[in-house]
């Protein structure tokens, strides 16, 4: 004879049922899950000592895929508003190797595209300028859209023109109304933050010059499934895109792609480059067909390689679990480096809080003597390794691993060891 469930365990699982959301780019219905993270903070909330005990939000770190378009999303708990307002902590001129990243694709589109003088560059979410600056010597024009007004200030002084402003059609309408027309638009890491996301490529095609064109960058979630980087799911990020998925959203908008780079940054991303529909100024490069062929021989195109991840992530994290366990019991002492968000998804989906990680390390003044959304480690300067000489250094922002040992090879000289969890638990000597 069965058990009846309990009520309320019926209405549970029927609200689990019917909550569906839906695609926001094609408008499907979505109902199958890549990972489920957990209840989790919003990953840039870091708090100050005033607000360390008041009540501090959790939402479902959940991500779906579209059946439809194969669009991996989150749903929106808070607005692009709430999220990146005016007083945003992440500011991209505190990494040496980004900043370099940046004066390298200045270099290239430069003498790719013959900017110059007569130039015009617009960038959407510019942060503090920290591309923008390398097109100044050139004497291009350029300007920022950056909704975030503290990190539009720092851009400012520079010299650098900024519009603060969420960007979208209506951002892009008014500037073209106001005489603006771009030869070169850039969105670097940026086209994960919407959750309009067809209102804002549409921006890019009313801004857009007609012989102009566009760069895209963003983390191929090619890598996010490969290589496990769980961790670069958070609720800031609203999309994760792969080639084939990013081209048919640009087509709908009247933009083809006509060129793409795998890159290193981020744990691997792409930048894709388009131009208006129908112009073929430029020619469709073979690495287009290549990166799509790759794509399909992994799977991406079809929904099963999607719905086998779930379970690798619960995998890595009893895995990163059991060491950490171990290495506290051996009488280890842990510090971490870096408060970046994928270190804060990392922290709460699997637990890990003062118990196992004393404090963190951060070169961002603006993050120091805060503490971590969700965990409550405290942030400190990077001076606080060499006066505590912990044993672990474990660092957070594992896409930038060389550049934080070369930093921070001092601890050798006590025997520290540098520690990385993602994709695989890693020490480094």
């Amino acid at each position: 004879m069965g058990i009846t469930p309990p009520a309320a365990a019926l209405q549970a699982a029927s609200a689990q049922s019917a909550h569906r959301p839906s695609c926001r780019f094609c408008g499907a219905g979505m109902r199958h899950v890549v990972a489920d993270l957990g209840m989790s903070p919003m990953a840039n909330a870091y708090r100050s000592a005033a607000e360390q005990d008041r009540m501090e939000p959790f939402y479902p770190l959940r991500a779906y895929v579209c059946q439809e378009c194969l669009l991996v999303q989150l749903e929106e708990f808070e607005t692009p508003e709430q999220i990146f307002g005016t007083d945003y902590a992440y500011f991209s001129s505190y990494s040496d190797s980004w900043l370099e990243h940046a004066r390298r694709y200045v270099e290239n589109v430069s003498e790719r595209f013959g900017l110059g003088p007569r130039s015009r560059v617009v960038e959407v979410a510019c942060n503090d300028g920290y591309l923008l600056r390398w097109f100044l010597p050139r004497g291009v024009e350029v300007l920022g859209v950056e909704p975030a007004g503290n990190c539009a200030e720092v851009a400012r002084a520079q010299g650098i023109e900024v519009e603060v402003a969420f960007f979208g059609a209506r951002t892009a309408a008014d500037l073209k109304a106001r005489g603006y027309q771009a030869d070169l638009m850039v969105a670097n890491n940026v086209v994960a933050h919407v959750p309009d996301l067809n209102d804002f490529v549409e921006g890019f095609r009313i801004l857009l010059a007609p012989t102009g064109v566009v760069t895209f960058e963003f983390h191929h979630v090619l890598n996010l499934i490969r290589h496990n980087q769980f961790d670069t799911i958070y609720h800031e990020h609203f999309c994760y895109h792969s080639l084939s998925t990013f081209r048919t959203i640009l087509a709908r908008h009247g933009l083809a792609v006509f060129d793409v780079e795998e890159l290193s940054t981020h744990g691997g991303s792409l930048r894709v480059y388009a131009q208006p529909a129908g112009t073929g100024i430029h020619a469709v490069s073979p690495r287009v067909d290549a990166l799509l062929e790759t794509e399909r021989r992994a799977g991406l195109t079809g929904i099963d390689a999607y719905l086998a991840y779930a379970e690798r992530v619960r995998r890595m994290k009893r895995q990163l679990l059991r060491f950490l366990i171990d290495a506290k019991e051996a009488g280890k002492s842990i510090a971490a480096y870096g408060a970046p968000a994928k270190g804060n998804t990392l922290l709460n989906y699997a637990g890990v809080r003062t118990d196992f990680i004393d404090y963190t390390v951060d070169r961002n003044p603006h993050k120091q003597g805060m503490t971590l959304p969700g965990t409550q480690i405290p942030i400190h300067d990077p001076s606080k390794i060499f006066e505590t000489r912990p044993d672990y250094l474990l660092i957070l922002p594992w896409n930038l691993r060389e550049e934080v040992v070369r930093q921070m090879a001092g601890i050798r000289e006590w025997g520290g060891r540098f520690l990385v969890l993602i994709p695989e638990v890693e020490v480094i000597d």
